[in-house]
């Protein structure tokens, strides 16, 4: 839940009630990650997971990056705007929830463009010769400067990158924060805004996503 739901749940369901449906394979997936998981709000859910769908059908990448896959249901809404050919590698590191997203990929249309991967996007990054236009980051919010950092080489020029959480309930109007996510967030969006090859925009949907072009 976000900092803004939480301050005006009804603002939330309006939004909801005016937004395309999610397909059927996303609402169950969402059920089974509130059963079966012990942070269920880790979900990226209906409405920004309907935000991530339409961009990505805006797009049609060929290639998308998502690190930080929990249960899947960004994955899934990420692979609708996939153009024929295209694929997504998604990475985690959590082995013991890996049952659940492979489950619903494999039950999914999109299964044979999935790549899902239990490895640290570090090394992954570090290692992998692939470009990338399109690049979503919900992981460890302590590491997403060095992300950054590590996915700028890997992206062509009108590649997207998507950071979520970077509002982090709030937390980033704290003038001198104590927690390192906090810092490194603000950081982050304090590094972005100067960066001359990107333009961007921080999006107030949920818990706030920060929207990247390279130019």
């Amino acid at each position: 839940m976000s900092f803004f739901e939480e301050n005006c749940p009804e603002m939330d369901r309006y939004l909801e009630n005016h937004t395309s449906a999610e397909p059927d394979i996303l609402k169950r997936l969402r059920k089974e990650t509130f059963q079966k998981t012990t942070q269920p709000h880790m979900i990226s859910g209906y409405l920004q997971g309907r935000f991530l769908a339409l961009l990505s059908k805006m797009l049609q990448p060929k290639n998308i990056l998502e690190i930080g896959t929990f249960t899947g249901y960004a994955t899934l809404c990420l692979a609708e705007g996939l153009s024929k050919e295209g694929k997504i590698t998604t990475l985690d590191i959590n082995e013991e929830l890996a049952y659940l997203p492979r489950k619903y990929f494999n039950e999914s249309e999109f299964a044979d463009q999935i790549d899902f991967q239990l490895k640290d996007a570090k090394v992954f990054l570090e290692e992998t010769e692939e470009i990338f236009d399109f690049v979503f980051i919900d992981a460890d919010k302590e590491n997403y400067v060095e992300y950054f950092n590590l996915i700028k080489p890997k992206i062509k020029s009108g590649a997207v990158i998507l950071f979520d959480n970077v509002l982090w309930y709030g937390k980033v109007l704290e003038e001198h924060p104590k927690q390192k996510s906090t810092q490194i967030i603000k950081e982050l969006n304090d590094m972005v805004s100067k960066e001359e090859n990107f333009e961007n925009v921080i999006l107030p949907l949920r818990d706030g996503l920060h929207l990247i072009r390279k130019k």
